[in-house]
């Protein structure tokens, strides 16, 4: 695992925005996974304003979503293929038959999950996936308990998950309790894993991903085992952990490393 550890949310929001830049500059068809919530928002903004001045560009792009609440239309407000709209497919130069967010409203679930994975496997894998973390550990809607290997499937949200989106429902509003998403196994089958992290509420999630034991209890923990995961946090997500200074001393050579390479 790389830590990266930033003074505030907007540092983090640049830096993962950055990642992105290098892959789609590097590979232009380049296969993105990319996650719904509040942290990723500020990520997608900055892409925003890299594709409007011309730095990059998602026209040879694809995209595969992590998540979708099952029993919801693509064009419900609460949908996450809405919020994809919203917050970043509508403003770039993105061709959307080459956007993929799992089919809520599929009559057949269970086929349309093995129909997803088989989209990614077609598309070549994701090249970089993006994640965010709840405050249990859960990556994508893999909550405590799924299996590290698991692939795409129908998941049953956990309270803790349902109130903590119940903020963007309205009182009489239907809370979908199901969901589509990818599994622990198919997001450890991408090539990169960037995961952002911020608020001190994300604090204890971060530690047990970082420096717990791999776990089935924090789905998170998981990314221990990937070859290359990025877990970028700020200061308020990186205050429960044990090592703060030797992370930070780590990615200052790895800095100084790239510094050295990219001037040969």
């Amino acid at each position: 695992m790389q830590i990266v550890i930033l003074k505030n949310a907007a540092e983090v929001a640049a830096y993962g925005a950055d990642i992105f830049e290098k892959q789609l500059n590097r590979k232009a068809e380049s296969v993105l996974g990319l996650a719904t919530g509040s942290t990723p928002v500020a990520l997608y903004q900055n892409l925003i304003e890299k594709n409007r001045c011309g730095d990059i560009s998602f026209k040879d792009a694809v995209t595969f979503n992590l998540d979708e609440y099952l029993g919801l239309e693509g064009t419900h407000p609460q949908s996450y293929r809405f919020f994809m709209n919203e917050q970043l497919f509508n403003h770039v130069d993105i061709n959307k038959d080459h956007t993929h967010v799992p089919p809520g409203n599929a009559k057949n679930p269970v086929e349309a999950c093995q129909e997803y994975e088989a989209q990614i496997a077609a598309a070549g894998g994701i090249d970089v996936q993006l994640l965010g973390i709840g405050r249990n550990g859960h990556i994508g809607f893999n909550e405590p308990s799924s299996g590290l290997t698991s692939r795409t499937r129908v998941k049953t949200l956990t309270k803790e998950t349902i109130d903590d989106n119940a903020r963007f429902f309205s009182a009489d509003e239907y809370q979908p309790h199901l969901s589509i998403t990818m599994g622990i196994g198919t997001i450890l089958d991408a090539k990169k894993v960037v995961l952002l992290a911020t608020g001190e509420n994300k604090a204890e999630a971060v530690k047990a991903t970082v420096e717990g034991p791999l776990t089935a209890s924090c789905p998170a923990s998981a990314l221990q085992l990937h070859r290359d995961a990025v877990i970028v946090i700020d200061e308020a997500a990186a205050s429960k952990l044990d090592n703060i200074e030797f992370y930070k001393h780590i990615e200052a050579e790895n800095q100084k490393l790239q510094a050295h390479l990219a001037s040969l």
